[in-house]
């Protein structure tokens, strides 16, 4: 590619469009927003402004459009699979909103088309990127927990339909706490553990039809078609036994978030879908724990970082951090909760998650920042 700014298109102009387009046209270089696209207009007019782009009506415009480069994927879950495959099959790289696809097949298709196609791939969530995260997975890779042996999970609120605009998604096939909440949860267990070898679960759901609080919808019904409590346990590949809990179903709860025991110490990890938060490892020395300094300078919301190494891995010719190989190893852990409990037994998983690409992240944040300005 001669250009050295990557030529973005994104498709879908909802809620979460709006800090992709301020750190896509603001924070990270490298990319150049050049196309906002959404079924209303209102919509993709209000995006494009944000982005100094145009606005178009039509997905086709971005596929037919030879100077777009990479197609940034925003729609609904249920809208992942398809345009991801017109974006990669039209010959431009494709990265997108979690989950990878409603199913495990859907997305290991994707992947498939990606490598045959030579094209990039990435998938949401990047925060795993951020401060919080990267300075716990140092943590246990430098040893201070010293062997992992188990870990928990927990992602339990009582559903979004109070404050959700249009929360019907949540409770329709494809969604659930699960794929909606678990790809931010999943993602960093896999980066502090490695790969995950089987999952038993079981689920349930407490309601069958929800009430929305929220307006414009306030007292419309939801039909709930998915489960809405998951709790099972994943065996990693090296040894460790890690409880997960991902629900609507909860008024309140005072877990934590993630924690990971090792042989040699505790390490309480901060909210998955933050970049940044409190570390605190506890030891045998010091049960009652110490916060770690963090190791790298992305605490803000930087949704998008994704999008930007990924844009970076392009220029140096590298794997990407925020991957679909990834995405689809979180995907079928996910999937693996449901069958677990549809079937009754533990699932084996399949694939392997690439490893996370060490970037020293004080010069590489300097790279984002300023890369083709």
């Amino acid at each position: 590619m001669e250009r050295t700014t990557l030529n973005v298109a994104v498709i879908g102009c909802g809620n979460i469009s709006r800090i992709y387009l301020k750190n896509l046209s603001g924070v990270f270089g490298g990319v150049k927003v050049v196309k906002c696209c959404d079924i209303d207009p209102q919509k993709a007019d209000k995006g494009a402004q944000t982005a100094g782009a145009k606005a178009v009506y039509d997905p086709e415009e971005v596929f037919n459009d030879p100077d777009v480069d990479l197609v940034l994927n925003l729609t609904t879950p249920g809208s992942h699979y398809e345009i991801c495959r017109r974006a990669l099959e039209a010959g431009k790289h494709a990265y997108t909103e979690k989950p990878l696809s409603l199913t495990f097949a859907q997305g290991k298709e994707l992947v498939e088309l990606a490598g045959k196609k030579g094209l990039y791939l990435g998938c949401a969530p990047d925060t795993f990127l951020g401060s919080g995260l990267q300075t716990a997975i140092k943590a246990v890779n430098d040893g201070l927990i010293g062997r992992p042996v188990a870990g928990c999970a927990f992602m339990m609120c009582p559903g979004h339909e109070s404050w959700h605009p249009s929360p019907e998604f949540y409770y329709d096939v494809g969604g659930g706490p699960m794929l909606d909440m678990g790809p931010y949860y999943m993602t960093a267990l896999v980066r502090l553990l490695g790969k995950a070898e089987s999952v038993t679960a079981f689920a349930s759901k407490a309601y069958e039809e929800r009430t929305i609080t929220s307006q414009p919808k306030f007292g419309q019904k939801i039909p709930v078609k998915v489960y809405t409590h998951n709790a099972g346990v994943i065996k990693f590949a090296n040894g460790a036994l890690v409880t997960v809990v991902m629900s609507f179903d909860v008024i309140k709860h005072r877990m934590p978030n993630i924690e990971i025991y090792g042989t040699e110490g505790t390490l309480l990890v901060p909210d998955p879908n933050t970049f940044s938060g409190k570390v605190v490892l506890s030891t045998r020395e010091n049960r009652d724990g110490a916060e770690l300094e963090q190791v790298s300078g992305y605490v803000d919301n930087c949704r998008g970082i994704g999008v930007a190494e990924t844009a970076l891995a392009i220029r140096e010719n590298r794997l990407s951090n925020a991957s679909a190989a990834l995405g689809l190893h979180v995907l079928e852990i996910m999937e693996a909760f449901t069958r677990s409990a549809d079937e009754l037994r533990p699932v084996e998983l399949t694939t392997t998650p690439p490893p996370m690409i060490p970037l020293d992240w004080t010069a590489d944040a300097g790279k984002l920042k300023t890369l083709a300005k």
